[in-house]
């Protein structure tokens, strides 16, 4: 293998990869961060390595000779002892981004005019987009020339606060779907942010800035297990609501109830004045809700080691929460429908308890036959429903 005479075609390859590829290599030339020219020096070869390859020489000099683009390539002339003169290609210089696209090829030329397209109007309402633009040239390049359209329509619809106490879908816009808002937040933040001096990056966020609502997210189940409770919450027997609805939202029942998972929950039989919450996993994070410290708070997950760690993301944020079932003593009578537990939680939980913490090393060090997982499924229905009944007495 040469290490002197590289063709063309090695060239090409080695400059699409660095200047076209490398996406925000390409973003920094168009930007100016980058600047032009893109120079690639030739290595020149010696006599000796001429002589010992004198047919590789040739096809070197050729090939640059033949090149497409002629006007992007310096010549040199070497003396020589044994060959006297000659002319070599030196290096191939690109001096500006119009050669680049040609050099790249039709592929580059055609995404350019798509580019400048979709720029066109946009910079022709706020010339300061350019460097916006640039930085979402992807995103650019999946608009729409109607999209377009809309982006330049919408922008100087939206101003501080005008969505106070709604949804972003609830925005009063004229000519332009709040889908499209969802679909392009990103460039409309940015192109926003541009428009009103950094304001937007000054309220940590478009949505804030507009004053909107985040949208509902961390969907739990949540069901009456009385008909007194249920009666107080409309009759319902089951809903489904988010974290910050019940994190702001006082449920009606004195005993809360909150299942790891869905299929336990949805197993529960009656228990007096109870509401359950269920199915979040690891989503414990509203368990900090002012209302909950009146109430007599259980919990209920599997044993194992991730599972402890969410009791103990929940006592972090409850600490008057009653454990259920997750004990050694369970786990005894079980132990025979454990099953392995094939990644083991990575870290030390901080708020469990002697007992608790002991249960949770014997897991990991798997003491029992390579056993670690016990899942609050597999525990006989009337040994669920003795504990609950238990907790509510205590």
């Amino acid at each position: 293998m040469n290490d002197w005479g590289i063709l063309p075609e090695d060239v090409y390859k080695l400059i699409r990869s660095r200047e076209w590829e490398k996406h925000k290599n390409f973003q920094q030339r168009l930007s100016g961060e980058r600047k032009f020219p893109v120079t690639i020096s030739f290595k020149v070869p010696t006599e000796q390595q001429i002589l010992t390859n004198m047919a590789h020489f040739q096809n070197f000099v050729s090939a640059w000779q033949q090149f497409a683009m002629p006007e992007l390539v310096i010549w040199e002339s070497r003396n020589y002892r044994s060959l006297k003169k000659q002319t070599i290609p030196r290096k191939l210089v690109i001096p500006c981004m119009q050669n680049l696209l040609e050099y790249l090829g039709t592929d580059a030329v055609l995404k350019s005019h798509c580019w400048e397209q979709r720029m066109e109007p946009l910079l022709v309402f706020n010339k300061d987009l350019y460097p916006v633009l640039i930085k979402h040239l992807r995103t650019l390049g999946t608009l729409s020339l109607c999209d377009v359209d809309l982006l330049v329509n919408l922008l100087p619809q939206l101003y501080k606060g005008m969505g106070t106490g709604q949804y972003l879908r609830a925005l009063p816009l004229t000519g332009v779907d709040t889908k499209f808002i969802e679909s392009f937040m990103p460039l409309i933040a940015d192109s926003l942010d541009v428009m009103h001096q950094g304001k937007i990056t000054q309220a940590k966020g478009l949505l804030t800035w507009l004053g909107c609502m985040e949208n509902p997210s961390g969907w739990l189940t949540v069901r009456p297990l009385c008909p007194d409770v249920q009666a107080q919450m409309g009759g319902f027997s089951i809903l489904q609501l988010s974290v910050t609805e019940l994190r702001t939202k006082a449920l009606p029942a004195r005993n809360i109830l909150v299942v790891e998972n869905l299929q336990s929950g949805l197993g529960l039989t009656q228990l007096e004045n109870t509401i359950a919450v269920f199915g979040g996993g690891r989503n414990v994070g509203w368990m900090n809700a002012e209302w909950l410290k009146g109430k007599n708070l259980g919990y209920w997950g599997d044993i194992d080691t991730w599972g402890l760690a969410i009791l103990s993301d929940a006592r972090a944020l409850a600490p008057g929460l009653v454990p259920l079932m997750m004990d050694e003593g369970t786990l005894d009578q079980f132990k025979d429908r454990m099953v392995e537990e094939v990644e083991k939680y990575p870290s030390t939980p901080d708020h469990l308890g002697k007992a608790e913490m002991n249960l949770f090393n014997n897991l990991k060090n798997n003491i029992f036959d390579n056993k670690g997982r016990l899942e609050q499924e597999r525990l006989s229905v009337d040994y669920c429903n003795r504990h609950l009944e238990k907790w509510l007495q205590d």
